[in-house]
């Protein structure tokens, strides 16, 4: 039924839990799983004018974030060799986690996005928002949600 299915991590807890079903349900479908992980964007640090400021350059910092972004998808394409699933990384550096998972998701025609809730109600929920819930309210593309 789904031919790519899209599985954003952020290595979060939540998210870690929802690998083993997520390879599962991609093997069960015979899909391609698309791993995407969305790191922010480098920001100066304020003290970073000051001449004598030792800082991360962007291009550290994105050496950095790319690092950590890699180790996160291969935990997952490390549980999907086992199951024979093709897998595809994807990394993105954005500060809308939500639109950056839309837009990969079209991008790459998946036909499905398969994704943790962290379970953020009340207050929380509102002041943190969710990025769940921004996918299910702004995505055309069909979404699965793993609690």
């Amino acid at each position: 039924m789904f031919k790519r299915i899209l599985f954003p991590t952020d290595a979060s807890e939540p998210s870690l839990a929802a690998v083993d079903a997520a390879v599962k349900f991609a093997a069960e479908q015979g899909a391609v799983l698309v791993v995407l992980n969305v790191q922010p964007p480098f920001r100066t640090p304020p003290g970073a004018l000051v001449p004598q400021a030792n800082y991360y350059s962007e291009e550290k910092y994105l050496e950095a974030v790319r690092g950590y972004a890699n180790d996160v998808i291969a935990a997952v394409v490390d549980k999907a060799k086992p199951l024979s699933v093709t897998t595809e990384a994807v990394i993105k550096i954005s500060d809308q986690v939500y639109e950056a998972i839309i837009k990969e998701a079209e991008k790459r025609q998946c036909d499905l996005i398969f994704m943790a809730s962290h379970g953020r109600r009340g207050i929380a929920g509102m002041v943190l928002g969710s990025e769940t819930n921004k996918v299910l309210t702004h995505c055309k593309v069909p979404a699965l949600v793993y609690r």
